[in-house]
C-alpha cells in the first residue's frame, strides 16, 4: 500500500474532501455514478436482495452534474440524494450500507460518467487506505442496473479463490421496458456484436479478449492504483481503463454472474450502448454492420507468426510479413509495425517478455485501428446477422 498515498495526493483535492465512513470498514465498495436518474431505488433495492457475503459492502452513489447541466437535472440530483439518505436509513445493515455523495458544477471539459466513476473509485482507494485494507475490492456498477442474486457473493469469492486477481468481468444482458420491438432488436444485435468481437479477439490469439462494460467489472484497489486509476473520459472510460488492467495481471470472467443494464437511447456519451442503438435503428434494414471474419483471419496469421520474430533481424521479419494478406502488409508499412517489433526484440531478453511487449504495441486500440483501416481498403463491413453460428 506504500504507493497508494502518493496516488491519492496526486488527485484533485476538491473531489476528495468528503470521505466514505471509515467506521464501517468494508471489504468491497460498489461505485455507482448517478446523473439525473429517477429510478435509482430499483438498483439499490436489488442490491439489498443479493446474497450477501460474510464481509461488509459499502454502496457509494456518486450523484453528479456539470456546469452546463440544467436546473431540472440539478433538482433531480438533489431529490435523488435525499432518497438515498432515506433508503440508507431504512436498509443499512451490519454487512451492507448505502452512502450518497453529490458533486455539482463539474468542469465542462470532464463532466460525465468517467469523472464520476473516477471520483468514486479514488475515494474507495482512500477509504481502504484509511481502514488499512490492502485487499479491498472496487465494484463498478451503473444507476440503471439490476444484478443476479450472486452478484456480491460471487465477486468476493472470485478474489478469495484466485491469488493475485486484478479484475473480474461479469456477464450481461440488457433489460428492455415497454415491449419496444425495435429497441429489443437493436440491443440484442449490440449484445451479439460485443460477444462476437470478444470471441474474435480470442480467435486471433489476443490475450486480453474480455468485453469492457462499465457496469460489469470489478478491480482490486491495488491494481486500480498500479495502472494509474480511472480516466476522466466522457465516454469509453471503462474500455481505456480495463485495457491497462487486463495487461497488468489475472482477470476472471464470471459468466454465471449477471448485470442487467437498462437498454435505452442516450446522447450523454459520444459512443457506447446508447449511440450504438441509435445507429442500428438508423440503418435502412435495421441490421448492424460489423467487421468481416476475413479481417480477423488475416490478423490471426500475423499474430501466429509473433514467436518466429523473436531475436530475428528486420529483413527476416519483413519477408515474413510480405507473405501475409495485403491488408496486413499495407497496414504494417503505413503504421511502423516493423519498428515496433524491433523495439520488442531490443527490450526483451526472453520470449515471454517479447510477447508481452508485442501485445503492448499491438493492443486493443491497434487492433481496432487495423480493422478500421482494412475495412476502408480491403474489406466491406458485413451484416452481424450472418455471424450467429459463431456462438
Amino acid at each position: 500500500m506504500k504507493y497508494w498515498q502518493p496516488y491519492i495526493e496526486r488527485q484533485k483535492p476538491e473531489y476528495l474532501q468528503t470521505n466514505y465512513p471509515p467506521v464501517f470498514a468494508a471489504d468491497m465498495v460498489v461505485v455507482i455514478p448517478c446523473y439525473n436518474e429517477k429510478d435509482l431505488h430499483i438498483t439499490l433495492q436489488n442490491l439489498c436482495e443479493c446474497k450477501t457475503p460474510e464481509v461488509k459492502t459499502l454502496v457509494a452513489v456518486i450523484i453528479n452534474s456539470g456546469v452546463l447541466s440544467g436546473e431540472e437535472v440539478v433538482l433531480q440530483n438533489r431529490k435523488t440524494y435525499d432518497e438515498v439518505i432515506g433508503f440508507a436509513a431504512e436498509n443499512n445493515s451490519d454487512t451492507l450500507r448505502f452512502f450518497p455523495l453529490i458533486f455539482a458544477n463539474l468542469p465542462r471539459k470532464h463532466a460525465g460518467v468517467g469523472l464520476a466513476r473516477k471520483i468514486g473509485m479514488d475515494l474507495a482507494v482512500e477509504y481502504f487506505l484509511n481502514t488499512q485494507n490492502p485487499e479491498g475490492i472496487i465494484i463498478s456498477l451503473d444507476a440503471d442496473c439490476t444484478v443476479s442474486p450472486n452478484f456480491l457473493s460471487g465477486i468476493f469469492a472470485a478474489y478469495r479463490q484466485t491469488a493475485g486477481l486484478c479484475c473480474t468481468v461479469q456477464n450481461f444482458r440488457h433489460r428492455v421496458e415497454n415491449n419496444d420491438p425495435q429497441l429489443e432488436n437493436a440491443i440484442r444485435q449490440y449484445e451479439q456484436y460485443i460477444r462476437y468481437f470478444s470471441e474474435m479477439l480470442r480467435f486471433v490469439g489476443f490475450p486480453y479478449y474480455y468485453h469492457t462494460i462499465g457496469s460489469a467489472f470489478s478491480v482490486s484497489a491495488d491494481a486500480y492504483v498500479r495502472v494509474g486509476g480511472m480516466g476522466r473520459q466522457q465516454g469509453g472510460e471503462d474500455f481505456y481503463f480495463l485495457q491497462k488492467v487486463f495487461a497488468l495481471g489475472k482477470t476472471a470472467r464470471l459468466d454465471d454472474i449477471f448485470v442487467y443494464p437498462m437498454a435505452r437511447y442516450s446522447d450523454r456519451i459520444p459512443f457506447g450502448t446508447g449511440p450504438a442503438l441509435q445507429k442500428i435503428i438508423d440503418e435502412p434494414d435495421g441490421q448492424m454492420k460489423t467487421y468481416r471474419f476475413e479481417a480477423f483471419a488475416a490478423l490471426k496469421e500475423f499474430f501466429d507468426l509473433r514467436q518466429s520474430f523473436f531475436k530475428q533481424d528486420t529483413e527476416f521479419i519483413r519477408q515474413k510479413i510480405t507473405q501475409l494478406h495485403p491488408a496486413i502488409v499495407q497496414f504494417s508499412e503505413e503504421t511502423g509495425v516493423l519498428s515496433e517489433i524491433e523495439d520488442c526484440n531490443q527490450n526483451s531478453a526472453t520470449l515471454p517478455a517479447f510477447e508481452k511487449r508485442f501485445f503492448h504495441h499491438f493492443n486493443a486500440f491497434k487492433i481496432i485501428k487495423f480493422l478500421n483501416f482494412s475495412h476502408s481498403t480491403h474489406f466491406a463491413l458485413d451484416k452481424l446477422s450472418s455471424k450467429t453460428d459463431i456462438f
